[in-house]
């Protein structure tokens, strides 16, 4: 059976004159047909001989060019002279990207669309023009090809918005996805709609990592918050506590050794030997001697951070024998700065969830505790794992993000396969840690761990979700590994090219449409979907803590100042709740 029947020359568009892989001209013959044609518009032709498949593609140009033509002159018998005239001509020219082809599906009997070109069209086959009723069979078409149990919905196609738009859940998280847009175009609305409908699943598994609170009052996730100062509840599950132990010895460095000082090596020496000591007296003390064999400087095993500070001062004032008397040790003055920085970090309060931690967060099993606030799953409050990092101090933001990421990825790498359960993380604000020139150790610790995952991850069921307002401001190593792209609106030129770096050359078209999309509309490309789209978002059922202050209006209202006093304590306690009376 045909899937589309052209009964009349009211849908034809033209001819094809050029053929080039993926690209095809249009030769239009008048005005009037060319006024069919719209840029971003969906056409059909029908391969020649196979009554079953039909080639889709997209209107790239359209062109109205006059052309100069020689002119055929009569001349008077024995004039030798020769005259070169010429007459103008319009030649209409449609410029198609096509898109991929819409096949008869024997097996199941109906019509089934792929993006793989196995033929191009023959030259002066006709080329139609989708509308009306052939539009919707074919979006119709489009959205019966995905597999309904692995389909995730976003919205509703801008060509036909009776059409649902849905991506395969599958192939957006195992090829990783980019989500990008200038700031207001509707990223948080997007990302509260995918985390919404990932909810509903028996046993989704998404850590949310959270720079400003916008999703705190999700109801359908479990809400998580690095405390601030002074927050030693234990009992508050929504606290999470990151003990210093859980540092690797590139992060521990990159908190308190500033490489440029000329003991720099020296300092990262004796630190590295007095946490491996540290390590394993705590072994040793807990009895668990079968580990000494195979511990390392970096795994995760609970040490005194107050006997490796004893032990620097101890070398760092060291008198030793000399052939004159006592002289200076060999590393006598070399770690004053170094203790300097270290005091400085553990008496700022703001890193208490570091550095004062309730005891059992320092215990041989609390790695296995944490794990499991942040990974859990099985309930409709555990699928969505929001962590609020609003109170994390800036200067270390990127580490302690890598090191919530890393600690995922090792349990899941060391998880046993057949029970292990993907697990997918939202990036959100992402230009924040994971920058594209690293600016400092800290935040080359945060851009490894990601790149890391961005390249290996896939093999062990952890996905990225990179959301960025700025993405020409994002590592090009983890972008480029982002093989689905949403895209909302993108004003800022740096932004639209990086965009168009991540997109093969024939799509570059679609690309022309970033700036004037409307708030909410989504360009969607990548492995996830059939057909590269607009598509506008629906918008989710809560929405998240994002929506833009309407100046003027407010301005209007009449309204008393607000608690100054209060603003004053809260930036004092570096902490934006509300102190109980």
């Amino acid at each position: 059976m045909a899937l589309f029947t052209f009964n009349d020359d009211s849908y034809s568009l033209g001819n094809i004159r050029e053929v080039d892989t993926r690209k095809i001209t249009i030769l239009v013959k008048s005005d009037k047909d060319l006024r069919k044609a719209r840029v971003g518009q969906l056409v059909t032709v029908q391969l020649s001989g196979a009554t079953e498949c039909w080639l889709i593609g997209l209107i790239d140009k359209v062109i109205k060019a006059v052309v100069a033509q020689p002119m055929a002159l009569e001349t008077q018998e024995g004039d030798s002279d020769e005259v070169d005239a010429f007459e103008d001509s319009v030649v209409n020219t449609v410029k198609i990207t096509l898109m991929g082809a819409a096949r008869w599906n024997a097996a199941e009997q109906k019509y089934k669309f792929s993006r793989s070109l196995d033929h191009v069209p023959e030259i002066d086959s006709t080329c139609y023009v989708l509308k009306d009723a052939h539009l919707e069979e074919f979006m119709r078409v489009i959205s019966e090809c995905g597999d309904g149990e692995h389909s995730l919905e976003l919205g509703s196609y801008k060509l036909n918005e009776n059409a649902r738009a849905y991506v395969d859940g599958n192939k957006l998280f195992q090829r990783h996805a980019a989500l990008l847009g200038s700031t207001g175009s509707g990223k948080s609305w997007t990302v509260a709609s995918i985390l919404e409908r990932s909810s509903q699943l028996p046993s989704s598994n998404l850590v949310v990592f959270d720079l400003h609170g916008e999703y705190k009052e999700l109801s359908y996730a479990k809400q998580l918050r690095i405390p601030g100062p002074d927050e030693v509840d234990v009992d508050d599950q929504s606290l999470l506590f990151l003990p210093y132990w859980l540092l690797n010895s590139e992060e521990i460095q990159s908190l308190f050794v500033d490489r440029s000082e000329f003991s720099a090596h020296n300092q990262v020496v004796v630190v590295q030997d007095a946490i491996t000591e540290q390590k394993k007296a705590f072994l040793q003390d807990n009895h668990r001697t079968d580990l000494l064999q195979s511990f390392t400087l970096d795994s995760p095993i609970p040490y005194s951070l107050d006997e490796v500070i004893g032990k620097l001062k101890y070398l760092n004032e060291e008198k030793v024998e000399g052939a004159r008397g006592l002289k200076n040790g060999p590393f006598n003055g070399e770690f004053s700065r170094l203790l300097v920085r270290m005091a400085s970090r553990l008496n700022d309060r703001r890193y208490g969830f570091l550095f004062n931690s309730p005891n059992k967060y320092n215990q041989y099993d609390s790695l296995a505790m944490i794990a499991e606030k942040v990974m859990s799953f099985g309930d409709q409050k555990q699928s969505i794992k929001v962590i609020d990092f609003s109170e994390v101090p800036a200067d270390i933001l990127p580490v302690i993000i890598g090191l919530v990421a890393r600690i995922i990825y090792q349990v899941q790498f060391w998880t046993d396969p057949e029970s292990r359960r993907p697990v997918a993380f939202v990036c959100d604000e992402a230009h924040l840690y994971l920058p594209r020139r690293e600016g400092n150790p800290v935040e080359r610790r945060a851009v490894e761990a990601f790149e890391k995952i961005a390249k290996e991850g896939r093999k062990y069921g952890v996905a990225l979700m990179i959301v960025s307002q700025r993405p020409s401001d994002v590592s090009t190593t983890i972008l480029s590994q982002c093989n689905n792209i949403i895209s909302l609106r993108l004003t800022n030129a740096d932004d639209q090219a990086t965009v168009r770096k991540l997109l093969p050359e024939s799509l570059e078209s679609l690309l022309e449409a970033l700036p004037i999309m409307d708030v909410g509309e989504a360009m969607v490309v990548g492995d996830s979907v059939l057909l590269p789209s607009r598509i506008k978002i629906t918008p989710p059922n809560e929405k998240p803590l994002s929506a833009t202050i309407d100046f003027w209006s407010r301005w209007q209202e009449d309204v008393t100042n607000p608690e100054f006093a209060l603003a004053v304590e809260n930036m004092r306690r570096q902490n934006r709740t509300k102190q109980k009376q």
